[in-house]
Order: structure tokens, then C-alpha cells, then sequence
């Protein structure tokens, strides 16, 4: 209410015109109440224009006025002798404004042009007569208008016009609505004026009330015109450790009680074994030595660590062990329980005598996670002592900070047979026959007491197999089929028995055909050495250990398995510098550090990885570092061009990567790795890191300038634009750098063409050692790199194991190596085209190999097929690669398209001029290598199976007239 007369008792002051007009009197209310009022009755005089306005009225705010009007009016009927116009109605007007008007405004004049905005004409429902049963009755009216909207100044006046009626204003009452400040849904709504029209929706914004939170915004509610709440949107609830009280306050859970989640719930009971000494709780912690695990819920109990497993029992089959235990008597309150299987091998009965068991023991079902309380441990080592560990876990061993409860057995397994012998070779083929040779088990857990080889006629698909046993690993298999495939098996035996067959593997014969034509050469072979003397055998002997098995072609051809000896020996070139020729083998194995060669270190071993930069890389000043422009981009920044100048020394071009603003620091530790990594190399075919800036910003890796950029796209650039041999001397370097790497034990995982950088003299480097982020990180969008078991590989470059198991080796290194043979030769032709990695994974399974790019001389597609061979172990290693293409780069003959012969030139050696020596008296192999002054090679013959002098024919048949040239080049 802004106005109320009706328990006025005091002149109210409201200005009357024309003086005669409006009068201010005392009166009696229905009730006899005193009341002041205004009345009018000048019926009897004609054209009546009395108006009566109200003291200034401030509308706070409001936009819309209520006047609520109490009045008597007298029934014209009734008054007698009227001479006037007698009406019984008056009109109610109102006036805007920011100011009062003064009290001396008067006049018709105003009064006529004042902007007065008219609500309504008023009329009386009922009028009363001057005498009614002997006395005055009132009949009093009540009206209640409205106008609006109101917004042109702070208040209003109001103004009653008579025309010619006799009445009394008996009060009158000015008001606005208003909604109410309320509490609803958890949420405070303030107090709210109604809208211009009665017909307004004015939205109010809501605020949760203390300790609720919102559950769906916005939250608001409408004041209707009548000042009413309604259409509720939106609401809050109380927050977790608060609870909802009468609907309008949230009251904090008292001790020993909790509320875990916000909403209309109560407050619980701490669960078993918890508890919580404050208010407002959202979760009771555990109590000591009792936990949560990471999947249990705030309401429920806590539980402990189950206690070790029971009456563990074992059963030892040879080189197996079944294990069984019972459940821990104490589970810990969990039914998640499970068991983890720890395996070491002891070479004493000391525990810190051993040491984790080898990757290649099997466990069934597994050896983590273990539901079951029994497992099967196979492929042991034979008489080896074992401890395993029967660890139980729950869902709250993690917590703990105890090792998990455990119980131990020592083992020690019996004699066993020997494992699988994992290859056979071909060593020579006749018509009726074919020597064959073997490895012996990797395994033999005992010694070999002899071997069984059981073979049959594939070509007819006979069954009918044939047993033959030997104590050596070789064999000659005789009376066979001419231009015949025969699948062939072996396997060894020991006291413990026999070992499992080998994988069946396919060898053929020779035509009658084909037998002649070789027979012939090596009867002239045979007349050429005893001519010529010792040179020849000399070429044979090395040829027994330096050759690699030719096959034959056949209708089998796609089918047959290519077998290579194994164990390739390199003879270098300067070891023939002498008069005499001396021939001596190295032994150093692939992947295994030679004296003098460091072994590479993992920067990610180190606790701080800053430590292996520091340890690895030079700190250089930002200061000597000048960036001129980008030419391209890497996973954590900008790549640049530009140079280093080093305090004393010449200025140099350089490449400089740089770490993009806003890292995180697994983004530093990744990124400054790389560096770690290259920092450990020295090699002339190795990208060279001249040093890091990490104590300024940005942080960068600073390499030598490699003008030509990337191979793949350098080639592309420049097409069909280099001879073959300038190609191989490229291919060369690669693989120089390779076996500078796999001495260092250091595998590359990622080695393709867009990996090697080409500088203004061609030379090739090996680059970006950072594939390791690729297999730990999943956010990498390069379609270059496919996910497989959880991590990124680059499926075209990556040999089939490494692909199925992760398994990366220099083995692995060696198959990418061929795969980068083949994109040097076709000048940076994308590997499987347009095939899909799915496609590619499943063309190589099927044994499907990338065919010889345009004009590829045949001894670089044979380099690559043997770079793809499915078993590893039977792969070159790369230090015999690189003496492969040192023999290529000698002798470039070998590199025209169509020829496979490495080496061709006159066969010319010293040893020819010594004349023939006396082999009357030869008889046996012995004796010919003993007159031949070879017999050096005598143990060299006799492993390899060839024990007769019928059998070295059939070496020179194998070997072939091209490929005896080929050695004697390299003799000489």
C-alpha cells in the first residue's frame, strides 16, 4: 500500500477546484468509526466541474497501480426540485510525474490543460435515498481500478472529477502486488513486483539456499499480475554431507553419519570398519589396515588384504610343474580374490641367487589375475631349481602398503626331453638325393644321443612315411624321385626320449635334366682343379661355409620354403693382403657389443630423466643459437633452419627442433629423450646431435643440417635420376648405420625411408629415434602408425612379430631395412601401394612379398627377400649386409637387371701359379684337402655332411660355375 485514508483522522490536504466545489469534512464510517472525507452535492446548479487530486503518491517501482475507492452517492430520484443535470457517477484520472506540484497551482486553466490519462467513469452499485424508515441509511460502494504501465516519472497524483452528483468519498486506498520472497525446491526466490499488465509473467531468478547445490538450471519461477508464484523451473537439492530439514534448510550430518552425493537422501551410519569424527561428512575413511578399493562404493564397508594361500602342493613332470594351493583363510571381507604367480630360477640354494624366470615359460591360465587355485608352468629348464611365489590379491592389495601375502615352493625339475629343432637346410641336390643339415635343439636339456628324420613324396600325396635315425646333425636321403618335393621332418632324442617333430618343411630334387647339365660342370670344375691346383678347392672350401643355398625352380616354386645355411661367416677384403691368402671368420653375433663399442642406455631408466640429458647431451647457450626459418614441423613444435656458433668455433648450419609453449612435462621429459638417445651414438651414418638448450626458452634439440631433407621425398624429386650403384652405395650407408646400432643393442623400431636424411653429399643418416612415445602414447592421428595391442606401429615397415607380439629386435630392424631397399630402388614408391595395413598384415601371413621394383638388378630383390624371411633367426644380420654391398659396390657387373651373381670377373688367382699338386694317392676328403695344403677346412667339410669325394661334386652342382667365379674374385 502507497496510500490509505481510511484511518485518516487529520485533514488529509488534497487541493479542491473550484473553492465551492470538493470539501474536506469529519464523518462516521458504517462502523461509527471517524473517518475524514470528501463530498460534493451541488445538484441543484447547472454545468458542475469539481476535481479533487491527492497529495503526491510514490509508486516505488511499480508499474502497475491499484486503487481500491469507498463511496456513498444519492439516488438523483430522490432529491427533489432538482434543477441542474443530477448525475450519479464521477470519473478517477491520474497523472505521471517525477515531482510534487506546489500546493498554489490552481485555476481552470490548469485544471483544463493539465495531461491527465483517464482510468475509468465510476459508478455507484447501489445509491441510497435521504430518508429511508425513519432515518439515513448509507449504502457504501466499493471499486477497485487499475492502470498502468508506469514508467515516465518516480510517482503519480490522482484526480476525481464530479460532474454533478451528490457523494462522498468515504476512502480510498492505493496499492500495487507483489509476489512474495519464498523458498521452494531448495532455492531462494526474492521478492518480486508484478508486471505492467494483469496479465504479466514476471520471471524471478533464483539462488540455492546454504549448503544445496543447483540440479538443473536455470532455476526461476513467474510471478503472475495477481502476485502469485507459479510454473516452478529448475531446482536445487542439498550437497553431499547435507541433509534436507522441513524442505527449506540443509542441515550438516552429524558425526558418525555420512552423505556421499548431493540430493534429497539422508544422512547414513559409517560403514563397517570406518567412521567419520566431523560434521558434514561426505565419506567415513577406513580404519587402520582396512581399505577401499578403486571400484567400491562410499557406502560400503572397508575391508583388509587377504592372508597368504594354503598347503601349496606341487607335481613336477620333467621339465613341467603343476601347482595347487588352497584358499587364504582370511579373504579380507572381499569376494574379488586372485592369485599372481612370481617365478624365479636359482643356481643355488640362496635366494639372491636368482633371478627372474625367461619369457619363454609358459603359464596356464596365466600368471596374473588367477582365479582358479591351480596353474600349469611349462617349458622349464631341465635339472634347473625353481622358487615360485603364490601371491593372493584383492581389490585393496594396491592399497596396502605391505607386500602381498605369499607362499613359496623350490622345485627342481627332472630330465627332460629336448625341444624342436627350429630349421633344416638344404645343402646340396642331385636328381635321386638332397644332403641336409640342422641346428642342434635350443633346448637339448641333455645331450643328443641321435635324430630321427622321417620325410614322404609330397608331390603324389603319399602317406607312407620312412624313418631313418643319425647321430650327427646332417643327412644324405637317398633313392628319392627326380624333380620331386618331399616334406621332411626331424627330431632329437636324449635318455629322456624324444623331442617333438620339427615343422614339416619341403625340399626338392633335381630334374634328370637339370642333374646332367650340373654333372657336367662339376666334372669340369673337378678337371679345373686338378690343373690348376689349389685355388679351386680353396673356392670350395670357403664356398661350403660363405654360399647361400640356390633353389630350383619347380611347380612347387610358390609354395617351397627358402632356407638359408645360417651362421654367414664375412671374409673382408683386407684380409688378403698377404702373398698367401689367410681366410678367418668372425664370431661377433648380431645385437652383441664388441669390445671398444658402448651398449646403449634407456634415458627412461633413469629416475630423473633431466639427469640423462645432462649425461648425454651438451648444454648449449641460447645465445649461440640463431633461428632463421622454419622448413617444417614435429609432434611437439616447430623444426628450423639454422645456425651454431660455438664460442672458438666456425660457424655451422644446424636443425633445430623446438618445444611448442604450454608442455606438460611428460611433453619435456618425451621430447628431450630423443636427445638422450642420439647424444649415446657416434657414427658417421648416425644424424648428429651437436647439443640441447633446456635452461632457456624455448627448448630445443639442436642436429646437424641435412640439406636434401628426408630420403622418401628427395627420391621422389628427383626420379629415375641416379645409376644403380650410386643407389647401393646410398643403401650402404643405411645399413652401416644400422649395425653401428644393433653393436650398441640399440633396436629402432620405426627404420623407413622417411626416417633416413640426406645431406648435400647424399651420405645417408639414420633419424628419429622416437618411436617409443608412439607405442606408450594412443593420441597420435598419424595414419602412418596403426594401433596393435595397445600401441602405434608402422605396419608396412614392421616385421610380423613385432606386429602380432611386440617382439623388436635387430631382427625386426632387419625386415624394415628390406622394406627401405625396396623404396630406395623405386625412388620413394609408398610400400603395398594403396592396400590398407589390415590388407598388408594379412598379405604377409599369407606369405605375399613385394615384388622387384622397375629395373632392380635381382641381387638387391633377393637382399630384400631374404630381409623378409617369417622366421627371424634365418634374416641377415646387418653387418652381412653391409659385406654384401661392399661386394656389389666392387663389382658393379652384378647390379645390371637380370643378373644375380655377385662378384663375376676373370677367375684368376696367386694360388694358380703354384702349380697342380700330386693326388694320385688322394682317397678320401682328407687327403685331397691334406694335398691341397687345405686341410684347415677338414672339420668345416666334415660338419656340413661332406665325407666322400662323391659329395663334393655335389657342392660344385649346388654352388654352380657363376657363383665359384664369384669367390674367386673375392679371394683374390
Amino acid at each position: 500500500t502507497v496510500m490509505d485514508t481510511r484511518t485518516a483522522t487529520a485533514e488529509l490536504g488534497w487541493i479542491s477546484f473550484p473553492a465551492n466545489g470538493w470539501e474536506e469534512v469529519s464523518g462516521y464510517d458504517e462502523n461509527l468509526n471517524t473517518i475524514r472525507t470528501y463530498q460534493v452535492c451541488n445538484v441543484f446548479e447547472p454545468s458542475q466541474n469539481n476535481w479533487l487530486l491527492t497529495t503526491y503518491v510514490d509508486r516505488r517501482a511499480a508499474q502497475r497501480i491499484y486503487v481500491e475507492i469507498r463511496f456513498t452517492v444519492r439516488d438523483c430520484a430522490s432529491i427533489p426540485s432538482v434543477l441542474g443535470s443530477c448525475k450519479e457517477t464521477f470519473n478517477l484520472y491520474y497523472l505521471e510525474t517525477d515531482r510534487s506540484m506546489s500546493d498554489g497551482i490552481k485555476g481552470v486553466e490548469y485544471w483544463a490543460n493539465a495531461p491527465f490519462l483517464k482510468v475509468d467513469t465510476i459508478a455507484a452499485d447501489e445509491s441510497f435515498s435521504q430518508v429511508d424508515f425513519g432515518g439515513r441509511l448509507m449504502k457504501v460502494n466499493t471499486e477497485v481500478r487499475s492502470f498502468g504501465p508506469l514508467s515516465k516519472g518516480r510517482g503519480f497524483y490522482l484526480a476525481f472529477q464530479d460532474l454533478g452528483a451528490c457523494m462522498s468519498l468515504l476512502a480510498v486506498r492505493v496499492f500495487y502486488k507483489k509476489c512474495p520472497s519464498v523458498v521452494q525446491n531448495f532455492a531462494f526466490f526474492p521478492e518480486t513486483l508484478t508486471g505492467a499488465e494483469s496479465t504479466s509473467l514476471v520471471i524471478a531468478r533464483g539462488s540455492c539456499i546454504q549448503n544445496a547445490e543447483e540440479v538443473d538450471v536455470p532455476i526461476k519461477l513467474y510471478c503472475n499480475g495477481d502476485g502469485e508464484w507459479m510454473v516452478p523451473i529448475g531446482s536445487c537439492s542439498c550437497k553431499s554431507g547435507y541433509e534436507p530439514d522441513n524442505g527449506n534448510v540443509c542441515r550438516a550430518c552429524p558425526q558418525g553419519t555420512f552423505k556421499s552425493s548431493q540430493g534429497a537422501g539422508v544422512c547414513q551410519q559409517c560403514p563397517l570398519n570406518s567412521r567419520s569424527t566431523i560434521e558434514a561428512a561426505t565419506l567415513c575413511g577406513c580404519r587402520n589396515g582396512y581399505y577401499r578399493g578403486d571400484m567400491d562404493k562410499p557406502e560400503d564397508m572397508c575391508t583388509s588384504v587377504p592372508s597368504a594361500p594354503r598347503n601349496l602342493v606341487s607335481v613336477v613332470n620333467q621339465t613341467s610343474v603343476l601347482l595347487e594351493w588352497h584358499t587364504p583363510r582370511d579373504t579380507g571381507h572381499r569376494e574379488d580374490l586372485s592369485y599372481n604367480i612370481l617365478c624365479r630360477r636359482c643356481h643355488s640354494n640362496e635366494r639372491r641367487a636368482c633371478q627372474p624366470c625367461d619369457d619363454s615359460v609358459l603359464f596356464l591360465p596365466g600368471k596374473r589375475a588367477l582365479k582358479d587355485n591351480t596353474v600349469e608352468i611349462s617349458k622349464l629348464r631341465a635339472h634347473t631349481s625353481y622358487t615360485f611365489d603364490i601371491q593372493a590379491v584383492n581389490g585393496v592389495s594396491n592399497k596396502s602398503p605391505y607386500p602381498a601375502q605369499q607362499l613359496s615352493i623350490n622345485i627342481t625339475t627332472n630330465q627332460a626331453a629336448p625341444s624342436v629343432v627350429p630349421i633344416m637346410h638344404q645343402v646340396s641336390s642331385t636328381s635321386r638325393s638332397f644332403s641336409l643339415s640342422w641346428p642342434p635343439p635350443e633346448q637339448p636339456n641333455g645331450i643328443i644321443l641321435d635324430y630321427e628324420i622321417r620325410y614322404y613324396d609330397k608331390v603324389r600325396h603319399e602317406v607312407n612315411e620312412t624313418c631313418l635315425f643319425f647321430e650327427t646333425p646332417n643327412v644324405i636321403l637317398e633313392g628319392l624321385r627326380p624333380g620331386t618335393g618331399y616334406a621332411v621332418q626331424v627330431r632329437a632324442r636324449t635318455v629322456a626320449g624324444f623331442g617333438s617333430y620339427s615343422k614339416e618343411m619341403l625340399f626338392q630334387t633335381l630334374t634328370d635334366d637339370e642333374y646332367k647339365s650340373e654333372l657336367g660342370q662339376q666334372l669340369s670344375l673337378i678337371a679345373g682343379s686338378l690343373v690348376g691346383g689349389v685355388c679351386i678347392v680353396s673356392i670350395v672350401a670357403i664356398a661350403i661355409i660363405c654360399s647361400r643355398r640356390q633353389y630350383k625352380e619347380s611347380v612347387y616354386g610358390d609354395k617351397l620354403q627358402q632356407y638359408n645355411t645360417g651362421g654367414e661367416v664375412t671374409m673382408r677384403p683386407d684380409m688378403f693382403n698377404g702373398p698367401t691368402p689367410t681366410v678367418t671368420f668372425p664370431t661377433l653375433s648380431e645385437g652383441h657389443s664388441s669390445p671398444g663399442v658402448k651398449i646403449y642406455i634407456d634415458p627412461y631408466t633413469y629416475e630423473d630423466p633431466n639427469e640423462a640429458v645432462h649425461e648425454f647431451a651438451k648444454e648449449i647457450e641460447s645465445s649461440c643459437v640463431k633461428i632463421e626459418e622454419v622448413i617444417g614441423s614435429g609432434e611437439f613444435g616447430e623444426v628450423y633452419k639454422g645456425r651454431l656458433k660455438p664460442l672458438g668455433k666456425k660457424e655451422i648450419l644446424v636443425a633445430i627442433k623446438t618445444l611448442k609453449v604450454g608442455y606438460s612435462e611428460r611433453q619435456r621429459r618425451d621430447f628431450l629423450a630423443e636427445a638422450s638417445i642420439m647424444g649415446q651414438f657416434d657414427q658417421p651414418n648416425i644424424i648428429r646431435l651437436e647439443g640441447v638448450v633446456t635452461k632457456s626458452r624455448p627448448t630445443m634439440i639442436i642436429t646437424e643440417f641435412m640439406e636434401n631433407g628426408a630420403l622418401d621425398s628427395f627420391l621422389r624429386q628427383n626420379d629415375g635420376q641416379f645409376p644403380v650403384i650410386q643407389l647401393v652405395g646410398m643403401l650402404r650407408g643405411i645399413a652401416s648405420g644400422m649395425r653401428y646400432l644393433a653393436e650398441m643393442s640399440y633396436v629402432h623400431r620405426d627404420l623407413a625411408a622417411r626416417n633416413i636424411l640426406v645431406n648435400s653429399n647424399l651420405v645417408c643418416k639414420v633419424s628419429d629415434f622416437g618411436l617409443s612415445r608412439y607405442l606408450e602414447d594412443e593420441d597420435t592421428s598419424d595414419p602412418t602408425y596403426t594401433s596393435s595391442l595397445g600401441g602405434k606401429i608402422p605396419v608396412r615397415w614392421t616385421a610380423p612379430e613385432a606386429i602380432a607380439y611386440r617382439k623388436f629386435t635387430s631382427a625386426s630392424d632387419v625386415w624394415s631395412y628390406g622394406i627401405v631397399t625396396w623404396e630406395v630402388m623405386s625412388y620413394g614408391e609408398r610400400p603395398y601401394w594403396d592396400m590398407s595395413n589390415q590388407d598388408v598384415i594379412n598379405a604377409i601371413e599369407q606369405d605375399f612379398r613385394l615384388p622387384a621394383p622397375m629395373d632392380c638388378p635381382v641381387v638387391l630383390h633377393q637382399l630384400m627377400l631374404d630381409c623378409w624371411q617369417k622366421d627371424r633367426n634365418a634374416r641377415p644380420k646387418f653387418h652381412d649386409i653391409v659385406s654384401m654391398l661392399d661386394k656389389m659396390i666392387r663389382n658393379p657387373a652384378s647390379l645390371k637387371a637380370g643378373t644375380n651373381n655377385i662378384g663375376l670377373g676373370p677367375p684368376h688367382h696367386p694360388l694358380l701359379d703354384r702349380g697342380a699338386p700330386d693326388l694320385s694317392r688322394v682317397s678320401s676328403v682328407e687327403d685331397w684337402l691334406t694335398a691341397l695344403k687345405m686341410s684347415q677346412y677338414r672339420d668345416s667339410f666334415l660338419l656340413s655332411g661332406f665325407n666322400s669325394l662323391p659329395l663334393v661334386t655335389q657342392i660344385t652342382a649346388d654352388i654352380g660355375l657363376k657363383q665359384t667365379s664369384s669367390i674367386a674374385i673375392v679371394c683374390r
